[in-house]
């Protein structure tokens, strides 16, 4: 497919340009899309030419184009698209459709990442309108997937199959996703916000208490029956300084957790630090005014919440929308299978023994999908979409340790579904081990990024499958061929924690050093942290090591740990008795930076290393939410101006109502006043403006007034006027947000 905006066509093989349809064609069929998703997208399109057209300033455009999920690389002027996945959930046509974007639109990789969204990375700005459609076709949407937001919601992939899970959190999560996304108490964040749902407290799967809302399920006895509610946890982050989340609440209603997240929105936008963004996270807010106070202010604001019907609507569902499974549960039948110790009989039993888990319905399992770097082709992708078509019902779920799952499968056809993964290079026995490294993108494409995480987590994979075959490194000591999962190892490139290194047993993140007239790259070692319990424990830093030598690092630690535990003792806990001193010590050797060419590359990479860190995106420049409708306002008028260029007579001046209405909307919150809260727009901007003398009168007066036209008489020349009354009146709101905005900064 061609894109519409005229740009050259993207993948490995441009030559299918000339078969692609038409742009008629194309928008003809992008004309089936819901009108208030079609409606968003042009309105992307509309603010990418008018931000090339110089019309939209920078940090504005910027902000704007991230709660679309589109995130500036590294190299300039190509950008990565992150897609949401709610709850990591996808189907096989959303699996094909990813597919065919990141062939066309990509590099052809499809990376999944610890929040269980999936990224495009070498995406051209001008193809991201054309993504979005094709992805919205297939229900999917990449809103607020970046920028000051509420970010995809996760929650753990086993949810209603795990063996011992409180109960399914799967609606609740999904709920809230929704219900939240494009919220207007979501609006005016001073930076992201994340959520995560667990169906327990004690495995890693959502990794709750280490979010701005961690929620736990819980029941309790109510009158004789069990009521269904979570456990709920807020002020976590990890970032450059993690802070662990703290409980709020040991027990909110299931039908009260969205209105409750609404409230905490409300409290986190209203008194959120907004101009220094190391300190805007609600972290920091929670730790300011201390949990007692921060909670007070949440029930405060819960009972002033006008009811909504969606806050209960989900519960009454009951089990719609529960999976069922395709083929009908049954045991594998190992007398034909091959002999165990036979190259392929052992081979599936060492992808059996790590990558498949039981289901706690009888006769199911769940099967991994091992990604090495959390990247998957486009191919194989395709070739999982068919294969979740053929043993289950067509369906997926990402995992936060950026992996693949199928649930639901037959455990009789766990043979032939390993055949059908290795024949896509889909099927190695390396899951939830420790080869299987989190890492985040670091500098591939991150202008934060200072060293390689992907490189190091490239290396150490190549060197996990090597340890693999012999029986070495990471593998049980006497036990060749089988992974060990008793360490878990993450790495970032920069201190920001993308890869999750505060909650790994073995942690890295990336650092330079100058030595000389020379830059090193190299890895901070953070040791003491544990996925586990749902994140309940942050690690500390031990050493800095050359990153050439990083890889040694996992080796050695490994080995001293063998050497060194004691019975039945774990890692951390093994470590922690050396101490930190021992530990030092022992990686000290790995510290030293040398004059060899080697300690001035990073992993995986041949040239020398070049420190280069650029502003961040990971949450844009602090736009406020009056900026957002004053420009929003300006767009309206150009769309209005076009419309009546057109003879579109009526929707001209729709447009031109609408674009005063999002000027006022723009002023008043200022004031404090949100959406939500369902205001009378006239009245409140006659009250707060007009007549406190705040806004020209006589230009005031032009909304005032329209409030009693009937646009739909208004004719040509009358929308003209009503057209250039409505220009003046956004101009002159931008005037008088110009002197409120200088006089607050005073």
């Amino acid at each position: 497919m061609t894109s519409t905006t005229g740009t050259t066509p993207q993948g490995p093989d441009a030559s299918h340009a000339a078969l692609a349809p038409t742009p008629a064609a194309v928008a003809a069929r992008w004309a089936r899309l819901p009108a208030e998703v079609r409606q968003e997208i042009d309105t992307f399109e509309t603010e990418l030419h008018r931000f090339l057209g110089g019309q939209v300033v920078d940090k504005v455009f910027m902000e704007f184009r991230l709660r679309y999920g589109t995130y500036g690389q590294r190299q300039p002027g190509i950008q990565m698209q992150r897609i949401k996945i709610p709850l990591g959930l996808l189907n096989a046509e959303q699996m094909e459709v990813l597919a065919e974007c990141a062939e066309e639109y990509s590099d052809g990789i499809c990376h999944v990442t610890t929040r269980q969204d999936i990224q495009l990375h070498f995406v051209e700005l001008l193809d991201a309108p054309n993504v979005f459609r094709r992805l919205a076709e297939v229900g999917i949407t990449s809103r607020e997937a970046c920028g000051n937001t509420v970010r995809n919601v996760t929650a753990c992939p086993y949810a209603g199959v795990c063996t011992d899970e409180t109960f399914d959190v799967t609606p609740h999560a999904r709920a809230m996703a929704y219900f939240l996304l494009r919220h207007p108490d979501a609006q005016s964040f001073g930076r992201k916000f994340k959520i995560a749902f667990s169906g327990c407290a004690q495995h890693h799967c959502g990794l709750a208490r280490m979010h701005d809302i961690g929620l736990v399920a819980r029941v309790r006895n109510t009158g004789g029956a069990l009521e269904h509610g979570f456990e709920v946890h807020v002020g976590g982050g990890l970032g450059a300084v993690p802070r662990q989340a703290q409980l709020f609440s040991e027990f909110v209603p299931a039908e009260e957790i969205l209105p409750l997240a609404q409230a905490i929105a409300r409290v986190f936008a209203a008194r959120g630090e907004k101009k220094a963004r190391a300190r805007a996270r609600m972290k920091f807010l929670v730790e300011n005014l201390g949990i007692d106070e921060f909670r007070k202010l949440v029930l405060e604001e819960r009972i002033k919440l006008l009811p909504d019907p969606r806050w209960t609507a989900y519960l009454n569902e009951g089990n719609a929308s529960q999976e069922t499974p395709l083929h009908a549960g049954q045991e594998i039948d190992w007398s034909r299978q091959p002999a165990a110790d036979g190259a392929a009989g052992a081979k599936f039993l060492a992808w059996h023994r790590a990558n498949v888990r039981p289901q706690a319905q009888k006769g199911f399992s769940v099967a991994t999908v091992f990604l090495p770097l959390g990247d998957i082709t486009a191919d194989q992708l395709r070739g999982l979409a068919r294969v979740s078509r053929k043993y289950v019902r067509g369906t997926v779920r990402t995992t936060v340790t950026q992996n693949l799952i199928l649930r639901w499968v037959s455990n009789a056809d766990l043979p032939a579904l390993y055949a059908d993964l290795s024949e896509l290079d889909l099927a190695l026995p390396l899951a939830d081990s420790m080869a299987d490294v989190t890492a985040c993108p670091g500098t591939d494409s991150c202008k934060l990024g200072i060293a390689s995480s992907r490189g190091l987590a490239g290396v150490l994979h190549r060197e996990f499958l090597r340890d693999l075959k012999q029986g070495n490194g990471i593998t049980a000591p006497g036990a060749a061929g089988v992974p060990r999962k008793d360490i878990v190892v993450k790495m970032s490139g920069c201190f920001n924690s993308c890869g999750q290194h505060h909650v790994a047993n073995i942690g890295f993140f990336g650092s330079s050093k100058r030595q000389g007239q020379r830059v090193a790259p190299v890895f901070q070692v953070i040791l003491g942290g544990t996925t586990e319990n749902n994140a309940s424990s942050y690690g500390l830093m031990v050493a800095k090591v050359a990153a050439q030598k990083a890889p040694d690092v996992v080796r050695k630690l490994t080995h001293l740990y063998d050497s060194e535990k004691r019975a039945g003792e774990s890692f951390n806990t093994c470590m922690e008795r050396l101490g930190k001193a021992r530990v030092h010590q022992e990686l000290a050797e790995f510290g030293e930076i040398g004059e060899a060419d080697s300690f001035y590359h990073d992993n995986r990479q041949p040239w020398e290393y070049v420190k280069h860190v650029e502003a961040g995106e990971c949450a844009g420049e602090v736009v406020t939410q009056a900026e957002f409708f004053l420009n929003a306002a300006e767009r309206m008028v150009f769309e209005a101006t076009l419309a009546l260029e057109a003879g579109k007579i009526s929707e001209a001046a729709s447009l031109s109502h609408k674009a005063m209405v999002s000027a006022a909307d723009g002023l008043l919150s200022t004031q404090g006043l949100l959406l939500s809260d369902r205001y009378d727009v006239v009245s409140e901007f006659r009250t707060r403006f007009l007549e406190a003398g705040r806004f020209f009168p006589g230009v005031g007066e032009y909304f005032i007034k329209a409030a009693g036209h009937d646009l739909a008489t208004l004719g040509a020349e009358k929308t003209r006027l009503f057209l250039e009354e409505a220009n003046l009146f956004v101009e002159e709101a931008h005037v008088v947000y110009g002197r409120m905005a200088g006089a607050a900064t005073k």
